[in-house]
């Protein structure tokens, strides 16, 4: 079979899935696995491009995911005029106060000559901007954080067209990576991994305790939407007309309209992404990139400044990954800081570039596709299946009770089993780099 074919088979079965998924379920759960499908291969790509290109083991693709839908909000949102009035400009103050500490530091420690004196001097820059820093900004988060927190108690956003907030968050995150690689990148692999975790996790907690940013905990709702809402349809005599013209109940007509219109939105991101991804890998920078990625040493002993190119795939896919948070947020309509889980969805978008093919742009696209089918379906699948087993089985007895609270379980257990699957009989995953 010939690779095209190959190709094209797969990506048959995963639309013949979903397709399937609207006669057997409904359209709208079908339309819901292909928009979160969509942008899980955006994720996958962004994924790629840092290890099928580069082999740089990311694992912190949540705290980049979480800084885009930070983004949505920052954008999106109106701004709270009461919070601005209370503390913001304080707050603004306080931030550039302490960037202003960290520049002076980095410049205290150039200008100086090494020894004792630049030791204690360094110490104090730190301690007096540290607090200067904390005198200013902790009373500007009290004001702001004390007007109505049960609704607001933040500073809000700026107004914006929310699709403005995707390459906002893209760019959010590649300034997170630049800083992160600038420290990361000259560890080993393992250790990177390590060092992308942590800062994964504390970018989340920020947004889990910063509450005059994101609301933290209470969450920011009601973010504004690129696609009409369902009740402004349904009170459309056009549409309804339409809706009932084609035998549809208006008010599933308007939920469908809205999935595909976000579904509309979502695959030019990910087709035009796919292209320039595409168009990197077989341009004269990205074999650069899989000559770094195959042997270091050579392509140092070549000239090529590893370090220097490591960074720049670190931030573009790191940048992919936040256009993904923004438009994850923004199907969402809300920003919930706790449903960014590191470990477990890191391992999901793992999962999908490996099953899907390291190094090859479309393997990850359509590991993107396939995984979360599964993900989605796997668990009503189980629970259907252990039902089926176990329904000549008396009630209340045992194993007919473990098993039916084991189905709940089946979408790890099928995760690790299709991996393990994978590893053993297509180790480069079902679309191979070539």
């Amino acid at each position: 079979m010939s690779d095209k074919v190959k190709t094209i088979g797969l990506f048959a079965l995963v639309a013949v899935l979903i397709i399937g998924t609207g006669f057997v379920q409904s359209w709208n759960s079908a339309l819901l696995i292909l928009n979160l499908g969509l942008i899980s291969a955006v994720m996958a790509l962004g994924v790629n491009l840092q290890w099928g290109f580069a082999g740089l083991f990311n694992v912190g693709i949540m705290g980049f995911v979480a800084l885009g839908g930070l983004a949505a909000v920052i954008v999106a949102m109106p701004p709270t005029n009461e919070a601005w009035a209370a503390g913001g400009i304080r707050v603004l103050l306080g931030l550039l106060l302490g960037a202003a500490t960290i520049v002076g530091t980095i410049l205290t420690y150039k200008a100086m000559a090494p020894g004792k004196i630049r030791n204690i001097t360094l110490i104090g820059v730190l301690l007096v901007g540290f607090f200067v820093f904390r005198t200013v900004f902790d009373g500007g988060v009290e004001a702001i954080e004390a007007v109505n927190p049960s609704v607001s108690g933040y500073l809000g956003g700026l107004g914006l067209p929310v699709l403005i907030a995707w390459p906002i968050g893209g760019l959010l995150a590649a300034g997170a990576a630049w800083i992160i690689g600038k420290t990361a990148l000259g560890l080993r692999s393992d250790y990177l991994a390590i060092a992308t975790l942590g800062i994964a996790e504390i970018v989340i907690a920020v947004l889990k305790n910063e509450d005059w940013l994101s609301r933290g905990v209470k969450n920011v709702i009601g973010l504004p939407r690129p696609v009409p809402y369902e009740i402004d349809l349904q009170n459309d005599p056009a549409f309804v007309e339409r809706a009932i013209n084609l035998g549809v109940d208006p008010v599933t007509a308007s939920t469908l309209y809205v999935k595909l219109a976000y579904s509309a939105l979502f695959a030019v991101v990910l087709i035009v992404l796919l292209i320039l991804a595409q168009r990197a890998l077989h341009s004269p920078w990205g074999r650069m990139m899989r000559a770094i990625r195959d042997n270091e040493v050579a392509a140092e002993a070549m000239g090529k400044d590893v370090t220097a190119r490591h960074l720049q795939i670190f931030v573009l896919g790191s940048a992919i990954c936040g256009i993904a948070g923004a438009m994850m947020t923004t199907l969402d309509g809300q920003l919930v800081p706790t449903s960014y889980q590191p470990l477990r969805f890191t391992f999901l978008v793992w999962v999908m570039v490996i099953v899907g093919g390291s190094g090859n742009n479309l393997g990850a696209v359509l590991g993107g596709f396939l995984i979360w089918f599964l993900w989605v379906q796997v668990e009503p699948i189980g629970l259907w299946l252990m039902q089926t087993l176990t329904s000549g089985m008396s009630e209340g007895y045992w194993l007919r009770d473990h098993m039916l609270e084991g189905a709940a379980h089946m979408r790890l257990f099928t995760m690790g089993l299709i991996l393990l699957l994978v590893l053993r009989f297509s180790p480069r995953g079902l679309l191979p780099e070539k």
